[in-house]
């Protein structure tokens, strides 16, 4: 089996995240201080022209290269190695059991023939790779296998974006799987580590809300649905008369006028909130759930920084809300300033969750 790109083993060498969404590249590139302590020693937003990625994909390759080259030339990183990510609806994910006993070339051949059942593509018009997860439940002479599986050219339109922008990719992950590793830093920060708690992560980004069910660092349930921050863009677009590109720079900066955030914002947060409790309330009917409530909400993605958004959360669904900051227990590199950082670390799980893959064994 000819696998051009590990999701799952990177060597540790010096290595950005780069995060490619709907609105902009995320970078953001960690240093291992000894003892196991991290430092974010430079990050970078770059915005990227309205549907230069649609959907998940990269719809006009050239504004996507250029936005990756200046974000690089921005983060000022000597470094060229980078960690992408393919959004989770272009990754096909499987868990499988296998002898234990069987060498590595045998495990492929049993992962490309389990992988056959659960492909609907030739396996050579896929990138397949799959890591061993541990002991089975069932059997302590097999193995549990993650089987991660992806269009060849949904891998390689990201990775010709690094390579027009001069940079070279080493992983090609999952996002969800990325968000997750820097959701672990912050579910650290939670009382008691947020131990058999049942967590309610929500990202909220340009154009999708995600919500992911989490307890004690396991994935129960994810949803997603269409509802983000560009709605906010465009009713700005409306009431200002701006461009998109204008429009998206003035919520950026709060440089707007003084009935913004009576006439628009509040609105806005109003409808998010909303969106929130009917997410969950979707986890709660879904069959999945035997659950009424979740001990704690922990809000990512771009729109997580509006003001009085946890707050506004925890009123009208009785939950406490946190603004997940993945940074919090780390030193920062002097070139980092605190206030920006804490502005954009809900923005930056994906990247974040990308740039510890330096870090892996």
């Amino acid at each position: 089996m000819q696998i051009d790109l590990s999701i799952f083993n990177p060597k540790n060498r010096p290595l950005i995240g780069v995060d490619i969404t709907s609105s902009s590249v995320k970078m953001v590139e960690l240093v291992d201080t000894g003892k196991g302590a991290r430092r974010i020693e430079r990050y970078t937003i770059e915005s990227l022209p309205r549907d230069a990625v649609a959907d998940g994909n990269i719809a006009n390759f050239d504004q996507v290269a250029d936005g990756v080259k200046r974000a690089w030339k921005r983060l000022g990183s000597s470094a060229k190695y980078v960690a992408l990510a393919l959004p989770a609806a272009a990754v096909i994910t499987r868990r499988i059991i296998l002898a234990a006993n069987l060498r590595e070339q045998e495990m492929e051949v049993q992962v490309e023939s389990e992988a056959n059942q659960y492909i609907p593509f030739a396996l050579d018009e896929v990138n397949l790779d799959f890591q061993v997860l541990g002991p089975a439940p069932s059997s302590q002479d097999e193995v549990e296998v993650l089987i991660a599986a992806s269009r060849k050219e949904k891998v390689e339109d990201r990775v010709a974006c690094a390579e027009a922008a001069g940079l070279k990719a080493l992983i090609v992950d999952v996002e969800s799987y990325a968000s997750l590793s820097a959701f672990e830093l912050v579910r650290q920060q939670l009382p008691g580590g947020g131990r058999d708690k049942l967590i309610a992560l929500v990202d909220i980004g340009a154009n999708i809300m995600g919500l992911t069910i989490l307890r004690n660092g396991q994935q129960l349930y994810a949803r997603e649905q269409a509802f983000g921050g560009n709605l906010l863009t465009q009713e700005i677009m409306r009431a200002y008369g701006m461009s998109y590109e204008e429009a998206d720079a003035a919520k950026r900066t709060q440089s707007l006028p003084n009935n913004y955030e009576t006439d628009l914002l509040k609105p806005f947060m109003d409808n998010l909130v909303l969106e929130v409790s009917r997410a969950l309330q979707f986890f709660f009917s879904s069959g999945q759930s035997q659950h009424t409530q979740v001990d704690q909400i922990v809000l990512a993605g771009g729109c997580a920084v509006i003001p009085g958004l946890d707050a506004a959360i925890k009123e009208r669904i009785g939950v406490p809300a946190i603004i997940a900051n993945p940074f919090a227990n780390m030193l920062a590199s002097a070139r980092i300033r605190p206030k920006q950082l804490l502005a954009d670390a809900p923005a930056l799980m994906v990247a974040c969750g990308l740039a510890l893959r330096r870090f892996d064994q």
